[in-house]
């Protein structure tokens, strides 16, 4: 029997638009807080107030993009996000206070939440089915180079124009662009449209299916969201490392492309849940290490094992969530996914910051440690049955 096709010229378009996208969002959000303290003289608390803005209206649009995405042709929506998300770079060029900032960066988060619910549904549409669930983890590898490759890309040009934001903001508004012409030429099949409900269920905006999967990625976001906020001041301060961010997330995303690749494999043969549960454990001996373990080699060792682990199980729990929905259900698998672990991340940057600051970084990443495991007890005793009971292909 041969085997479908998996990377068409629709599939390969949509990974490199959602590359791009994401590549022309991590170009300015490493050197923004040092944008805002040199230009307006923000202060940290202030600094963190106006960044939140943007993760806060991703997480409330998102289940609204998903219900959207289901609900009208999906490249029309997903190209008025894509062309919002490209025009709103330019208010940065043109932010003249801090309050203006504030009010681009904020309206930001809408169309970034929106057009990522449309890309990755979009990337489900054109692959077949049967090789589904590899597509999801070769299309989220296009996340984790651009996250690799945005911020070295960005101290480099901001070095060269010396020390000109406008050049990252301009230069990101350009790659934006290129996304949002490269999804105009994606053929896509016209799908019929559900019949409009006159009453809304709440299952048009979350995937009450994925319950299970939803709590899951929360407190594995829960625990990313402690540990990639504080490793900056902790390795600063704890271990005394100078430099040690940019090489702690270069491990981290080294591991997550090495895991997404091999695991995509696994995908193929639709081993779903082996794949979430290999990844989950190797996540949990990364965490227990940089939580225990108050070395150098532990530190860097941590995040290469962390993103080894996180590389299987993010596509694996992604593929749950669309395989536990109905086809026109798809965009709000999607955002399901999406606002779980945006949800978590968040819930997890306000605690860690809390007990950070009252009981210490140790006692933090401890908890993070610990949240991580009662999500991993959660999945054996619980979410592993009822994705296998439920599961529609």
């Amino acid at each position: 029997m041969t085997e479908e096709k998996l990377w068409n010229a629709n599939f390969i378009k949509v990974c490199i638009s959602n590359f791009l996208i994401k590549f022309s969002f991590t170009l300015i959000v490493p050197l923004l807080p040092l944008y805002l303290s040199e230009t307006f003289g923000a202060s940290k608390d202030t600094i963190g107030l106006v960044l939140a803005g943007y993760t806060v209206m991703a997480i409330l649009v998102r289940p609204f993009s998903g219900y959207i995405v289901d609900s009208f042709p999906r490249k029309t929506v997903m190209i008025i996000c894509n062309f919002v998300f490209f025009s709103l770079f330019a208010g940065y060029l043109f932010a003249s206070s801090l309050t203006l900032f504030a009010i681009v960066r904020t309206l930001h988060g809408a169309p970034f939440g929106a057009v990522t619910v449309a890309n990755s549904t979009m990337a489900i549409d054109v692959v077949p089915a049967s090789r589904r669930g590899e597509a999801i983890s070769y299309y989220g590898l296009s996340n984790n180079v651009a996250t690799a490759l945005g911020p070295v890309l960005a101290i480099v040009v901001l070095k060269a124009c010396g020390g000109n934001f406008n050049s990252l903001f301009l230069l990101s508004l350009l790659i934006s662009l290129c996304s949002l012409v490269l999804d105009s030429t994606i053929k896509a099949d016209k799908k019929i449209l559900p019949p409009v409900n006159k009453v809304l269920s709440l299952d048009r905006f979350f995937l009450l299916k994925g319950f299970r999967q939803a709590i899951n990625i929360c407190a594995f976001a829960f625990s990313y969201g402690i540990i990639s906020t504080y490793v900056a001041i902790y390795c600063k301060e704890e271990l005394g490392i100078s430099g040690g961010t940019g090489a702690f997330f270069l491990l981290f995303a080294v591991g997550l492309m090495i895991s997404r690749i091999t695991g995509a494999r696994t995908l193929k043969r639709n081993l779903v849940s082996r794949n979430a549960a290999i990844g989950i454990l190797v996540s949990l001996a990364g965490y227990l290490l940089f939580a225990a373990v108050h070395k150098n080699f532990a530190f860097y060792a941590a995040a290469f094992i962390i993103g080894l682990g996180n590389g299987h199980m993010y596509p694996a729990f992604q593929t749950m969530f669309v395989n536990l929905a109905e086809h026109n259900q798809r965009g709000t698998a999607n955002s399901s996914m999406l606002t779980s672990w945006d949800a978590g991340t968040g819930l997890g940057v306000l605690v860690g910051g809390m007990l950070s600051e009252f009981m210490g970084y140790h006692a933090a990443f401890y908890f993070a440690f610990g949240i991580n495991l009662l999500g991993t007890l959660f999945f054996y005793c619980c979410t592993r049955s009822h994705f296998e009971k439920n599961k529609l292909r």
